[in-house]
Order: C-alpha cells, then structure tokens, then sequence
C-alpha cells in the first residue's frame, strides 16, 4: 500500500507530521539571576535575585521556578489548572524529582519525561502528539535545571570549588513551560523529529558540546531528509545546548553533508548569557533551550519577526554511575518545527 508522506502524520520512523491545528497556547519561562542579567532578560516572565528563589535549598529553588512557569503559562492561556489535561515534564535530577513535586503542588495529572537537556522538545513532541491524536485537549510541557543541584549531581559541588576547563558549560537556572492545545492564533507545530542515541566516545563530562554535537546532527539530517526541507526553509534553526565547543562541530559536520547553516542557524548555548558574564563555552541544561524558545523565540514570532522556526533540543544522557563506572557520554536531539501565522 503507498503512503502520501505529504499528508501522512507519519513520514518515517523517526519524523512526525502534525495533520490536525496543534499549536502552542501560551508560554512562560522563570529564571535565576545569571539569567535575569543576560541579554534576553526582557523576555523572561519571572526572574529571581537569589539562587534559592526564597527557598532553603538549591533543590526547592527549581521547584519553585518551574511551578512558576507552568503556572504562568496557564494563566496566560486564559485557564485553570483543572482545565489542563496532563503535564509531560522533565528535569536533571535523580528520578525527576522537579517534576513530581511540582506537578504535586499543582495537582495535574503527570507523565515524567526524562531527555537530559533535550527534555524540552522531547515534551513538546509528545504533547503535540497526544493532542493531534485527541487523547488530550489540553497539556502543559516543562522541564527545569538549576546551576546548583546540577553540578552537585553530576560533577563536582559548588562549594568545592574546583577548577574547570574552557569547554565546560554553565548549567541554566531556570525553567520553561508551554500550553499545547488546538486551534488558536499561537505558533503551530507541524513536525517533530525524534532523535537517535550517538554516543563518538566522548568521555569528559565537561566536555558537552563535544559529545553532543552528532546527536544534534543526526537528528537535523533525519528531519531535512524526512520533512523535504532545507535550512533555507526556516527563519531560524537553533540547537539546545551545544555552545561555544559543539555549535562550530555540529556547522562543520552539516556543511560537510551540503547543508549550508550560515544565515539560519544559532545555539541556545550561545544566546542566555553575554561573553562577559563568565559562563566558559556557553549556558547548557534543561532550561537553555526551553527559556530561549519558550521566552525569546515566541516572543520573535508573536511579533511576526520570526515565521518557521526549528529548534532542535539536546541531552547528554550521562549520569553519576555510567560516569563513575567509566562509560562514553550516549547523546541524543530531538527537534520540533514551529510555523507562526493564523
């Protein structure tokens, strides 16, 4: 039997095309200090002077930063949260304790997601998913990370003090949330792009850009040959988290497949914060990619500055044990494609 893959909502077994009007209601984004300084700060809905947000531990502190997020994004939707379907979130910490907890407080139905840093796309695509299929009307995707609880988890606690290489990356304090639903005039999301595990060897875990560069490459060269578009295609293409180490790699890589990037495409790594603020290669975690589209990208397109927009989230799926244990850095990106317009 053929299959028109322009009207199939599935092109490949990576690649999701959303056939029905799936578009994100509202967003809105909180954030630490470092963030609040950077040059988005004015399209952020909620910042926060301290790192602990008025909380007594850097832990409550993300909680309280992607509560504020889901919550504003509802009620700039017009909604309740008993008007809310699900949430599909995600965080960095050990068995997405950010999320439970928040979603507890709130008292939405929860599915916990886990991506590491690519959890924001990997939330939107399923929220997308769930509504074009019509097992929801309405779903909230978050994720959160937070400077402090991930170096803690992962590498080494901010107390030590220890000494860090240029290629490491400043985690994002913050989270971002969107309202995904139909109809409406907010961006629509027409394709998704699941990612495939890579894993080059990368073994430094302060190395992200390194390791996570392929993934961010596969996935973009799954979605261009899936979807039949160009780079040229879009107003702007960006990658979660790859920074100042990862984003000239993962360029090289996809100008040596022919893909030409030069006028489309930026790293949310190299877009929180300014080369001044001391941040090494760049911002990375959850919330790098989820505060510069949940913010600055839907702020651009609301403002019709921006009309097709692919952002292509990505995660470093490392934890304490695989590291401890001497394993590679596996990675993976997911990418959601964005069109504005009624």
């Amino acid at each position: 039997m053929s299959v028109d893959l322009l009207t199939a909502p599935r092109l490949s077994r990576q690649t999701w095309k959303f056939t029905s009007d799936v578009r994100i209601q509202s967003s809105a984004t909180a954030v630490g200090p470092k963030e609040a300084q950077g040059p988005l700060k004015d399209t952020f809905d909620k910042t926060y002077d301290d790192m602990y947000a008025g909380r007594d531990s850097w832990e409550a502190a993300e909680q309280r930063l992607m509560e504020d997020a889901i919550s504003i994004a509802i009620a700039k939707a017009g909604l309740t949260a008993d008007q809310v379907d699900l949430i599909m979130a995600g965080d960095l910490l050990n068995q997405n304790i950010t999320a439970t907890f928040s979603a507890e407080s709130i008292g939405i139905p929860l599915m916990g997601m886990y991506g590491a840093c690519s959890t924001s796309m990997l939330t939107l695509a399923n929220a997308a998913a769930l509504v074009n299929a019509g097992y929801a009307n309405c779903i909230v995707a978050a994720c959160s990370s937070h400077n402090a609880t991930a170096e803690r988890q992962y590498r080494y606690p901010t107390e030590y003090g220890g000494q860090k290489p240029p290629s490491a990356q400043w985690t994002v304090t913050g989270a971002g949330a969107a309202v995904v639903g139909q109809g409406g005039a907010g961006p629509r999301i027409t394709y998704a792009t699941m990612g495939k595990v890579v894993d080059m060897g990368v073994k430094d875990p302060f190395d992200m850009g390194t390791a996570m560069a392929p993934a961010a490459v596969s996935t973009l060269l799954a979605h261009f040959r899936d979807s039949g578009r160009t780079p040229q295609d879009y107003d702007l293409i960006v990658t979660g988290d790859l920074a100042a180490i990862g984003y000239p790699i993962a360029k090289a890589m996809l100008a040596k497949e022919g893909y030409d990037m030069d006028r489309v495409y930026n790293d949310c790594g190299l877009m929180v914060y300014s080369p001044d603020q001391d941040v090494f290669a760049g911002a990375s975690g959850c919330a790098s990619s989820a505060v510069v589209t949940y913010g600055y990208i839907m702020e651009q397109m609301s403002l019709r500055k921006l009309q097709k927009v692919l952002v292509c989230a990505t995660g470093a799926l490392l934890s304490p044990v695989s590291y401890q244990q001497g394993k590679s850095i596996p990675c993976i990106a997911h990418a959601v494609a964005l069109e504005g317009g009624i």
